[in-house]
């Protein structure tokens, strides 16, 4: 996607809404969005507008997270759920290369290379996912050492991005500087906008694909009280957002405060079981495994997703360099909030909440780290 400046916003109108996913499948692009399913709001393979959560929402809060009808129709009335999608760029498993043993000798192939990475449109994506995939950037796709495959579906993916105005009470990122408001990196922009008798997008292109996918959708230029009725909807999701992480000086007093004893208090709640890894949108270490079949005739390496909360994460030759939880959780918070700046220029959070929704026991990384900035009794 070679972005662009936005375009200057246009109105569809709901009936038009169907067509724009029709265009999105064009060219057998498999269109990723938001379903209700297993009692959250996730992303799958969609083809129409049936497949939304179509008037639902959700409520979330630390360790808490319920799906609840809407009194509207709204397609994308929802925060940032479970899934995030890391899963489609950076898959949880994949496999590397693959050895079969055959008549004629040993057969081995980069699987990479045999089978065509998938051509995908993202339709929903949040500006909070917008500043993930941009950490993610640094990592597998501009990094000394890139990730081919990551690069290869992110440069063809197509992205319809939503403006979010239905923050839930674990977002912070208006405190991150990561969101409400989509202001770059899309092909288009919508801004849902559900009012009694009138339910319509407001749609704006952000590159050349947008712009031209634009071109073939019935729209009207938007007007004053379209731009006004968008804008009130951002305001207010801003206001809406009750936590907030205060950045300022946060990750020098991070790295000065490794034996802050709070580090064992909220060792003593975490579980180390690695949800926040796995909903966090921009952490992405892998480990590999080695299988083979009981014949000896087949065997391939798989990369996975890994967590530093594992056992095995932190083992190197002479023993495990992080034994306890508290080591590891000061690990991650450490790093995500602090190194991670060092390394790659900006944090590593950016503020969807997942995290604290997403823990058994509730534990708020905006709650420890404001704990950890302060000094040790």
């Amino acid at each position: 996607m070679a972005s662009t400046a936005p375009s200057a916003p246009r109105v569809l109108d709901r009936a038009g809404f169907d067509a724009l996913l029709d265009r999105l499948q064009a060219g057998g692009r498999q269109l990723i969005g938001p379903v209700r399913r297993d009692g959250a709001i996730g992303l799958d393979r969609i083809a129409d507008t049936d497949d939304l959560p179509q008037g639902w929402g959700d409520r979330q809060g630390a360790g808490h997270y319920r799906i609840d009808r809407r009194d509207d129709d709204a397609l994308f009335g929802y925060a940032a759920g479970p899934d995030s999608f890391k899963r489609f760029l950076h898959p949880p498993g994949r496999v590397l290369w693959r050895a079969e043993r055959r008549p004629e000798g040993l057969s081995l192939a980069a699987v990479d290379a045999a089978e065509p990475a998938p051509a995908y449109a993202f339709l929903g994506v949040r500006a909070c996912d917008l500043a993930a995939w941009s950490i993610l950037d640094r990592v597998l796709r501009h990094s000394a050492f890139p990730d081919p495959h990551y690069a290869t579906i992110r440069d063809a993916t197509l992205v319809v991005a939503v403006q979010c105005t239905a923050p839930a009470e674990t977002c912070f990122c208006a405190s991150m500087g990561t969101g409400p408001a989509v202001d770059a990196g899309f092909d288009l922009a919508l801004t849902e906008l559900v009012e009694p008798g009138a339910h319509r997008f407001l749609v704006t292109a952000g590159s050349a694909t947008g712009t031209a996918i634009l071109a073939t959708l019935d729209t009207r230029p938007a007007d004053a009280g379209d731009l006004v009725a968008a804008e009130t909807a951002l305001e207010a999701a801003r206001r809406a957002m009750v936590r907030r992480l205060d950045t300022d000086g946060l990750a020098d007093r991070l790295k000065a405060q490794p034996e802050h004893p709070h580090w064992q208090s909220v060792a003593e709640r975490c579980l180390a079981c690695g949800n926040c890894t796995q909903v966090c949108p921009t952490c992405f270490c892998t480990t590999v495994t080695d299988h083979s079949d009981l014949t000896g005739a087949r065997a391939e390496r798989v990369q996975h997703w890994d967590s530093c909360f594992t056992d095995r994460f932190a083992e190197l030759s002479g023993g495990q360099v992080r034994e306890t939880i508290a080591a590891r959780y000061r690990q991650w918070l450490t790093h995500k909030l602090a190194t991670w700046v060092d390394q790659f220029g900006v944090s590593g959070c950016v503020g969807c909440g997942r995290c604290i929704a997403w823990c058994p026991t509730g534990i708020d990384l905006t709650d420890e780290a404001a704990a950890i900035r302060e000094p040790a009794p």
